[in-house]
Formats: C-alpha cells, structure tokens, sequence
C-alpha cells in the first residue's frame, strides 16, 4: 500500500515522503498514530501544495537570513573588560559576552552562533565569525578595550 507519511518514521522515511508499505503496518500502526495516510490522487495534490508552501517558506527564511548576514558582516562590536596594573585581563570575552554586545546594538544573534576557538584575553582587534543557518556566514571586528 502506498502512503504518505506525515511525520519521520524511523526505518521508513521522512516526513512527506510517499512510501510503499505492508498493509496491515499501513492499517494496524500508521493510521491510528496519524504518521502516515493513504496516497489517493487528492492526498498526492495535497503533497504538492505542501512542497510547494515548503518551498516558499524555505526561499523566505535564505533572504531573511542574507539580509541579516550581510547587515552585520563588517560590523564593530567593543566590549570592555576590567583590566589589571600589568595589561592582564581579569576576564575573557567569550561568545556569550559577544552575542550579549551585539544585541546591545540590535543585532540579535545566539551565542551558539559565534565561532570562536577559545576565549579572548587580551586587549586588541579579533576578526569572529558568526555562523547562520543555509552554510552563510559574516565576520564581526570584537574590540577589547580597557573599561574606565
């Protein structure tokens, strides 16, 4: 029996994938659990229009994510830190303080986002990148600077 599936079904397939399987699977585990329905001419129609609005919803979600991508590539974000008699810092920045900075300026992105091998401890000028979902990514100025 060919179905469609609804959701991901482990050892059959992803979610709005046509599958043939056994009909009393199809009829004993799919159907009562809503994972899979019959692949009938208007069911196949239905599956169109949802690849279709899958599609669009894919494209809208690249655009936005380029335009935020490039609105932040280049940009500058200062981060002060307290810093010791003989130039030392008493913190480092990490991702966390980074992600924090750039919302400060209304650039919101997660800490997971930032690429950074390991923590900043000293003052200067650190090239970062910042990683975004479609493999895009934008590189951020981090300025350690002494705070007064």
């Amino acid at each position: 029996m060919k179905v469609i599936l609804l959701q991901d079904v482990d050892k059959v397939g992803k979610k709005f994938q046509v599958k043939n399987v056994s009909d009393g699977y199809a009829k004993n585990f799919l159907f009562p659990k809503n994972l899979a329905k019959p692949a009938t001419p208007e069911a196949l129609k239905w599956l169109e229009m949802q690849e279709e609005i899958n599609r669009k919803k894919a494209e809208e979600h690249l655009q936005e994510t380029e335009k935020i991508a490039s609105s932040i590539d280049g940009a500058e974000v200062i981060v002060p830190v307290k810093v010791g008699e003989e130039g030392q810092l008493f913190e480092s920045v990490n991702a966390q303080k980074i992600a924090e900075k750039l919302k400060e300026s209304g650039i919101e992105v997660k800490k997971t986002q930032i690429i950074l091998k390991e923590p900043i401890k000293e003052l200067g000028e650190y090239p970062v990148k910042v990683s975004f979902d479609h493999n895009l990514e934008a590189e951020v100025k981090v300025i350690v600077s002494e705070e007064k």
